[in-house]
């Protein structure tokens, strides 16, 4: 079904914004308010007269005129908390909260949450009095010459002094002359900072971050950059001075971190986030940030995107913008450039016709309105930034020449406008530069500073029999020396599999180089082998040295720890082979034992023989595709607190905990001659890795109750859903290695491994296998995971496993809106919820409730009732979409069926249901009309188990609603509705969580009554 969406405000943005959402199949029609000439009559866009100040206004406006999504252009409405006040009316609006709009509206927020979260800005400092901010000028250690108001001063708040007398009249300017108002109540002293800026802008839903092409704004009114400050006369995207390295690495180091921790902070950020950025010798650094699109970026961004702007939209609000990215144009540059009133930014004439919009759109041009009017037919000025050309090519000098041929077409009498936009690109652009093997992406100096940074750490992995020295063709061992007399070698090679996606996600590289080492290198010692010498290979697409020089850090220390010496590496620097970013790697170990000490030794194990475990540090480096899915699907992130019982730490850290290595404290309790089979419970987990160390006619019985299992298993498992065999088959479940022993040798083998400071258990036995009977049988796996995940209070157990408690599955039951299937849908997105929506089912087909569940990515069923002979068979094929859905709760949202006493029975206490009245009165279908003609001041709704009986089910949460003079059903229906959207979700949390119940006895029960 076609959407109508309202777009907030006036200007070049907004018509930019409601010109693109027009291009979406998905848009019936986009309503602009206040709007301006260019958005009045314009195809699927026209203006709207409602009052955008007046939110309670708005909202019933959207409601009346059955809006679906509302896109805030200005800054003002977002400090205002337009975003907060629409979504609690039932509206979705996109953008960020008042709280998180701070970044903008308050300079003195922003920068010092920039130093909470390191990224990188000037140094500053805040004040509330002339005279101090003064003598701060005056003594500073840095240039201290940009003074900004603290407030929303529509982006002319900053002024850049050229010396510290005029950034001390600044200040004066600002805070007692007032000429910014409230706004410069605080200001903020900057540092100057030298270098070209440029805008980077982001799509973000509180968790990924999705640039946009880089723009550059021009301020000064005149070319050159001269004359004064204005809110934008000109823009042009992308910037040819930001590379895609250096794109990759603000979004990493100033969007990623600004997007993480506002997260962190309590204040998820959703919306479009706009950094100003400089780009200086020591790298970008933030001027400010912008909570909505620039004026005039959006004029030259959105022309670029090639995505429907409505779906990305969409898919921001519902926090699933990973899996559907925009796309943008490439090859091509968009350029605007705005024609202002004569007299701008000062005072300037209003009502001067404007013509030649037709000749404009001939030539292919795209004119956005901003301070234009209707005035008897004709466009005339009202602002002082009038409309901008957009024009876009494949090249910068050719989109500038196209666009001028737009401002020589549109004319108004006294109009200004620059000529010059975009010269710093073609400046750039024209630098006389030969081709280089570094700009085709290889940078051999950075290869070579690599080497000599980690050619220390390599040397102090030396060993009996290398000293290792990097640098050479190859690396050389010396077996002898290394005391070895009839040797025989091992060899093993592995990576780390997907873990390395969160560890680049989480910008951590330090424990992954352990990771390789461990799963190299405990490979062999399955063998017997004592690890030599160890390889690496890290291959990426855009050499970054910190982050590699991280890894093989890592990789090293590892080595130290295993006892074998780093001998050599390949560091492959493959443009394009690799996204910006990420990097793979692969590791390679060789080892040697006796001959006489080869693993495992098959025709010594027996029937009896014990099997010990040896514990694993966590997840190790396996299973991290399937972990991945569990996190995505959670409401958890990689920066989230750990789930309870867990550990103190974050999600992403726990994740990462680096892989066991077993070579220093296992080897000697090998070479003891006791151990006749060793074990890495790698790939494959406990199922496919022990049988790999028996003869084919033996397999083993373990029991998990006899080992510790790490809670992290047990979070996994819960919020996976997962089965016992896929636990046992994809995880080691707290065992990174197990040892087969004589049962006479157990207890010594027990005692030297503990001594070694591993933990061990005995787990099991070695039993005889038939053929065709599974070779490792797991017992109590789940059973215990479960208790594990849990803690014991009065008698019962209770979960301990996450920061908040499982979530409950619901099922939403819809016959046609589902009048409160919103409000449900949007609850459950807070982390808070106890609740997830696994289903939405309906008892007709092509319905608006289905689309609404459609958007959320929300499965649906369609169970047609006219398909069936009676209430009872209906009412079973409902019972079984549920049973499918392993429904937890069922709520009933306009659901316009009698549901069969059986079906009641058995979702007794589990099923909700809203009714439009204070029950018990007025119960019924018609409870409105009842309300009104019982002339009552008070009525309200209801929500309730659902009871055999109608609306006779015990009541869980009631709101008052007034009845006022001159309500009709519709004026009150309306108002009910307000109070349904709020308690309905509020209600369904209460019994999720468990805070309510039915009792035995059929009354409510609260927690606090237990």
């Amino acid at each position: 079904m076609a959407a109508r969406v309202l777009v907030i405000g006036s200007g070049g943005r907004e018509h930019a914004l409601a010109w693109k959402l027009a291009q979406s199949h998905h848009v019936k029609q986009v309503l602009v308010a206040p709007g301006n000439a260019g958005t009045a009559y314009s195809g699927k866009i026209s203006n709207a007269a409602v009052s955008i100040d007046d939110h309670a206004v708005l909202a019933q406006f959207c409601k009346d005129e059955k809006i679906e999504l509302v896109v805030v252009g200005p800054e003002a409405p977002l400090a205002a908390g337009i975003v907060g006040d629409l979504t609690c009316a039932g509206v979705r609006c996109f953008g960020p909260s008042a709280q998180a709009a701070q970044l903008e509206s308050s300079k003195k927020f922003a920068k010092e949450f920039m130093d909470r979260h390191g990224i990188p800005t000037a140094r500053w400092r805040a004040f509330t009095k002339p005279e101090e901010a003064c003598n701060f000028i005056m003594s500073a250690d840095f240039p201290a010459l940009v003074v900004k108001a603290s407030g929303l001063a529509a982006g002319k708040g900053v002024i850049v002094a050229k010396n510290k007398e005029e950034a001390c009249k600044a200040v004066q300017e600002i805070m007692q002359e007032k000429s910014f108002g409230a706004a410069g109540e605080t200001v903020v002293v900057e540092e100057f900072l030298d270098g070209e800026e440029v805008s980077c802008l982001c799509f973000t839903d509180g968790k990924t971050v999705a640039p946009m092409p880089p723009a550059q704004d021009h301020k000064r009114l005149l070319d050159g950059d001269q004359g004064p400050n204005t809110g934008g006369m000109g823009a042009y995207c992308p910037t040819p001075q930001v590379s895609k390295d250096l794109l990759l690495r603000i979004k990493n180091v100033i969007l990623q971190r600004t997007v993480d921790g506002m997260q962190q902070e309590g204040m998820p950020y959703t919306g479009i986030l706009y950094a100003g950025i400089m780009l200086t010798k020591d790298g970008p650094k933030v001027l400010e940030f912008n909570c909505r699109f620039g004026d005039p970026e959006c004029q030259v961004i959105l022309p670029l995107l090639q995505s429907d702007l409505y779906d990305v939209i969409q898919s921001t609000l519902d926090g699933l913008l990973s899996t559907s990215l925009p796309t943008w144009l490439e090859n091509h540059t968009a350029i605007t450039v705005v024609m202002a009133s004569k007299g701008y930014p000062g005072v300037y004439a209003k009502g001067v016709e404007i013509t030649g919009f037709s000749e404009a759109h001939a030539l292919g041009l795209q004119v956005f309105h901003a301070g234009t009017a209707l005035k008897d037919g004709k466009v005339v000025t009202s602002g002082g930034r009038v409309l901008t050309v957009t024009a876009v090519q494949e090249s910068l000098v050719s989109a500038l020449e196209e666009a001028r041929k737009g401002l020589a077409a549109i004319t108004f009498e006294g109009a200004v406008y620059r000529k010059d936009i975009g010269f710093r690109a073609v400046a750039f652009l024209q630098q006389p530069r030969g081709l280089t093997y570094k700009e085709s992406g290889v940078d051999i100096a950075a290869g070579n500073m690599l080497v000599k940074k980690i050619q220390p750490l390599a040397k102090a992995t030396s060993r009996s029999g290398c000293s290792v020295d990097l640098g050479g063709f190859a690396g050389l061992f010396d077996l002898k020396a290394a005391g070895f007399k009839d040797p025989l070698l091992a060899s093993g090679t592995d990576g780390v599999g997907t873990k390395l996606k969160i560890a680049q996600l989480c910008n951590k590289h330090d424990t992954i180089g352990q990771d390789l080492v461990a799963m190299c290198v405990n490979d062999i010692l399955a063998q017997g082998a004592e690890p030599l010498f160890f390889l690496d290979y890290f291959a990426c697409g855009k050499l970054d040295l910190s982050t590699t020089e991280a890894v093989v850090a890592g990789i090293a220390a590892a080595c130290r720890q295993a006892g074998c010496a780093l001998l050599g590496g390949e560091t492959a620097e493959m443009p394009d082979m690799y996204p910006p970013g990420e990097y793979d790697l692969a590791g390679f170990a060789v080892g040697a034992m006796e001959r006489d000490q080869k693993l495992p030794q098959l025709e010594r194990i027996a029937e009896g023989d014990v099997v010990v475990g040896v514990a694993s540090s966590g997840l190790h480096s396996n299973g991290f595709s399937l972990v991945r899915k569990i996190v995505a699907r959670s409401s958890l992130q990689y920066s989230s607190p750990v789930p309870g019982g867990c550990g103190d730490q974050t999600l992403g850290d726990l994740l990462l905990t680096p892989t066991r290595i077993y070579s220093h404290s296992l080897l000697p309790i090998i070479r003891s001659g006791h151990v006749k089979a060793f074990a890495h419970i790698t790939g494959g987990g406990l199922l496919e890795n022990i049988p790999r160390v028996l003869p084919q006619r033996f397999g083993v019985d373990l029991d998990a109750r006899t080992w510790r299992i790490p809670k992290v298993f047990s979070w996994l498992q819960q919020e996976g859903q997962l089965s016992e065999e896929e636990m046992a088959r994809t995880f080691n479940c707290g065992l990174g290695a197990a040892l087969v022993v004589s049962k006479d040798q157990t207890d010594q083998i027990l005692y030297d491994i503990q001594q070694r400071q591993e933990e061990a258990w005995v787990i099991g036995s070695v039993v005889a296998c038939p053929e065709d009977s599974p070779r490792v049988r797991v017992k109590n796996l789940i059973e215990t995971m479960q208790i594990n995940g849990s803690v014991m209070s009065n008698g019962f157990l209770r979960s301990n496993l996450s920061a908040q408690p499982k979530k409950a599955r619901v099922a939403v039951l819809i016959s046609g809106t589902g009048s409160n299937l919103q409000a449900l849908i949007d609850s459950t997105r807070d982390p808070k919820s106890s609740t997830q929506i696994v289903v939405v089912i309906s008892n007709k087909a092509g319905v608006a409730g289905l689309d609404k569940a459609e958007k959320a990515a929300i499965p649906t069923r369609v169970v047609n009732h006219k398909l069936y002979k009676n209430r009872v068979e209906f009412d079973n094929a409902v019972d079984h979409v549920l049973e499918e859905f392993s429904v937890d709760i069922v709520c009933l949202a306009g659901f316009m069926r009698i549901l069969s006493g059986p079906f009641v029975r058995k979702w007794d206490g589990k099923m909700l249901n809203i009714h439009p009245s204070l029950l018990p009165s007025f119960k019924g279908s018609n409870a409105h009309e009842q309300v009104l003609e019982a002339g009552v001041m008070i009525t309200g709704c209801t929500v309730h188990f659902v009871a055999e009986d109608v609306d006779a089910g015990q009541i869980i949460l009631q709101e008052a609603v007034p009845v006022k003079r001159g309500d009709t059903v519709a004026t009150l229906s309306e108002r009910v509705k307000v109070a349904e959207h709020k308690i309905f979700p509020a209600a369904l949390q209460l019994v999720a969580s468990g805070a309510v119940r039915l009792g035995e006895d059929g009354k409510i029960r609260w927690v606090s009554e237990q």
